[in-house]
């Protein structure tokens, strides 16, 4: 976790520059790219990168959908991010190849400091290759979601997943495989 040190809990841990770079993509996004078709990805991707977003080869990104900071998004080839969901990126998040972040997801990137100075802390989320999260899934900052996993719609992911599982629930846990096993069914 990355704690941001600011003079007291009121005032904001982002620099002047950086406000005003969170303030033109707000309007950016809003004015151009929130009212396009489906179809005009690209232009969506454009206005991505241009703000600071790392894409690697086409990812899918809704028009609808809401990113709190581009230039802490990481999306590879194929990774997707559906309908009204939020990337609230205020540390780093990380979509690999093929995943699926679905409708009105949430992941969040960002905490207080509870215990001592209720400053800013942020956290890297990860999403591994082909992973899917069901619709309104809730992800925690610094949680790793492994390859091939599948977190079902509506669990709130307080910890790292493991690979290839499907998981489900508040908190979320592993439920059972994602690929049943081939030699448990011949014998």
């Amino acid at each position: 976790m990355k704690l941001y040190e600011q003079k007291s809990v009121y005032d904001s841990p982002w620099s002047f520059r950086e406000k005003v770079k969170m303030f033109l993509w707000e309007y950016a996004w809003l004015l151009l790219c929130r009212w396009t078709p489906k179809p005009l990805n690209g232009w969506r991707l454009f206005w991505l990168r241009l703000f600071g977003a790392r894409l690697d080869g086409k990812p899918f990104v809704h028009q609808r959908a809401r990113i709190q900071i581009p230039w802490n998004l990481t999306m590879h080839d194929r990774a997707c991010i559906g309908d009204r969901a939020n990337i609230y990126s205020l540390g780093p998040v990380e979509l690999g190849v093929d995943c699926t972040v679905a409708q009105e997801s949430y992941l969040c990137a960002g905490t207080h400091d509870f215990e001592k100075t209720m400053f800013l802390k942020t956290a890297k989320i990860t999403v591994g290759a082909r992973a899917f999260l069901g619709a309104r899934t809730f992800v925690m900052p610094g949680v790793t979601i492994g390859e091939d996993g599948v977190i079902g719609a509506c669990s709130v992911v307080t910890r790292d997943t493991p690979p290839g599982m499907i998981c489900a629930g508040n908190p979320c846990r592993p439920v059972r495989p994602r690929y049943p096993d081939p030699g448990a069914a011949s014998s």
